[in-house]
């Protein structure tokens, strides 16, 4: 399987897993009458960041993967406080960015070194499996973890929504 195939699709689908989950908060807001700024400032801890924060840090991880593997221009976005549709934005343009990549740029990059932060280096195929997934999905869990916590009517399947589950053929 190629590094492109291992990774773009999952993060495909769990960026729009993310935005279906802000609307779901959006609407939970409406719907029990509180600001929904209150759930893009909640964590799970005093010492993690808050929901604002995950949405931005598993965007930046798929985006990175866009630029450093499949040779993209990054979009840039200002961290910091924002709003629900400034989250969506974010994840759309992301989206875009690793639509834009060809699996034959993240083949050409799987054992060419990068350097990251702090000067650490990896070769793109151990950045992509052991940095940069990981990343992605600890701060997708979060965000989804945060907003179950704080009442948002949100399971399991919401988490896995888009994965190609097929049924047994019978004999």
């Amino acid at each position: 399987m190629s590094l492109h195939t291992e990774s773009v699709p999952a993060l495909l689908r769990t960026l729009n897993n993310m935005a279906a989950w802000l609307d779901r908060a959006a609407a939970d807001a409406e719907a029990r009458e509180y600001a929904p700024e209150n759930l893009l400032q909640a964590r799970l801890a005093p010492d993690q960041f808050d929901l604002t924060r995950n949405v931005q840090a598993a965007c930046d991880s798929a985006k990175f993967i866009a630029v450093r593997m499949g040779g993209v221009e990054a979009p840039t976005h200002e961290d910091g406080p924002a709003t629900i549709p400034e989250l969506q934005a974010r994840i759309t343009e992301v989206r875009a960015a690793l639509e834009a990549t060809e699996p034959s740029a993240f083949e050409a990059m799987a054992a060419e070194e990068l350097t990251l932060f702090r000067g650490s280096k990896m070769d793109g195929a151990a950045y992509v499996r052991e940095f940069a997934m990981p990343n992605f999905w600890f701060h997708a869990t979060m965000s989804y973890a945060i907003l179950r916590h704080n009442g948002v009517k949100l399971g399991k399947m919401d988490f896995l929504a888009g994965i190609a589950l097929r049924r047994p053929q019978k004999a």
